[in-house]
């Protein structure tokens, strides 16, 4: 029996550019997890879809090393779930990661974090080639990072043509990830609105919203290189207006009136916040320096329909899975 675990996430800036390959964003990972139990089977049993992706993914390595696997089955537990509903705190990305590195794990493979990562990006661009792949980043190196995506539809190719070991060692243009310092002085909190939503679709965005999007997100690492604190809170707020003159032009539905109302709420206390991810019903953040009333905050958000969750930043991985 083997088992794996993997944390969730939550986007810091730059949510929506990052579909798109070279494009960057801020994520952390959280101190919540996804929880994944291989063991013997006489026949395997389904799961999810990403589950069984990830299980696809992680034999066609092993057929390809010649390790041979019995027939197993995958138990999966997760923290990233209130009552059966999904917070928004990645738990695809998550239990795609910890399903990929257990099965390996059951052969005898321990896989880098970079193996890691492109094997659960691959599982994870068979099912929505969409998906940028930074829950999968934030799980796999832990703490603040900055990512950028790959071009999905090429690493699939790559795949495709040439088999999984080719798409290991191949050069991934656009793709980058790298751990960030977190804020010296700036705790987190989150609020969740308890009206998951899935990322919709972007047929259409302003001419300059990914420059703009990109903007912020360079200038917050900058700021998290050097430690400004003031420069990061500013760059979260202005990361929100991005968003919302996204929303408004696509009509996504990012800032329902409860993230809205969070948002407005957390100014009030001098925190800068901002939805996290899809928006649109799942959660938001914000970064608070010493001095806000963390309690006065949540007191605001549960008038406004808005849950606190105790959530804090899981650290920095810095062993290889």
């Amino acid at each position: 029996m083997i088992r794996r675990s993997a944390p969730g996430k939550l986007f810091i800036a730059g949510e929506y550019a990052v579909m798109e390959p070279g494009h960057p964003a801020i994520l952390i990972a959280v101190d919540r997890r996804v929880t994944v139990t291989v063991s013997e089977s006489r026949g395997e049993t389904p799961g999810s879809p990403h589950v069984e992706s990830a299980v696809a993914v992680a034999r066609e390595l092993l057929a390809a090393r010649g390790a041979e696997v019995p027939p197993f089955q995958v138990t999966v537990e997760s923290d990233l779930h209130h009552h059966g509903t999904k917070l928004g705190l990645g738990s695809s990305g998550a239990v795609t990661v910890a399903t990929v590195a257990a099965a390996a794990a059951y052969a005898g493979i321990e896989l880098t974090r970079s193996e890691l990562f492109r094997l659960a990006l691959l599982a994870t661009a068979r099912i929505d080639a969409r998906a940028s792949g930074g829950d999968l980043a934030a799980s796999i190196w832990g703490g603040w990072i900055a990512y950028r995506a790959p071009d999905r539809t090429a690493v699939l190719a790559l795949a495709e043509h040439q088999g999984v070991e080719a798409m290991l060692r191949a050069p991934w243009p656009d793709h980058a990830v790298r751990p960030l310092p977190p804020p010296r002085g700036l705790t987190l909190a989150v609020g969740w609105t308890s009206e998951p939503a899935g990322t919709p679709a972007l047929t259409g965005r302003p001419r300059d919203f990914l420059a703009r999007s990109d903007d912020c997100v360079r200038a917050a690492i900058r700021a998290l290189d050097r430690g400004s604190d003031g420069d990061v809170m500013e760059q979260i707020r202005a990361a929100r207006l991005v968003l919302a003159e996204l929303d408004e032009h696509a009509r996504l539905g990012i800032f329902t009136d409860r993230l809205t109302a969070l948002c407005e709420i957390a100014e009030t206390v001098g925190a800068a916040a901002k939805p996290s991810g899809a928006g649109g019903g799942d959660c938001g953040i914000a970064l608070l320096d010493a001095a806000a009333p963390r309690e006065q905050l949540y007191a605001g958000w549960t008038a406004a329909g808005v849950q606190p969750l105790p959530i804090r930043v899981e650290p920095t991985n810095g062993s290889a899975p």
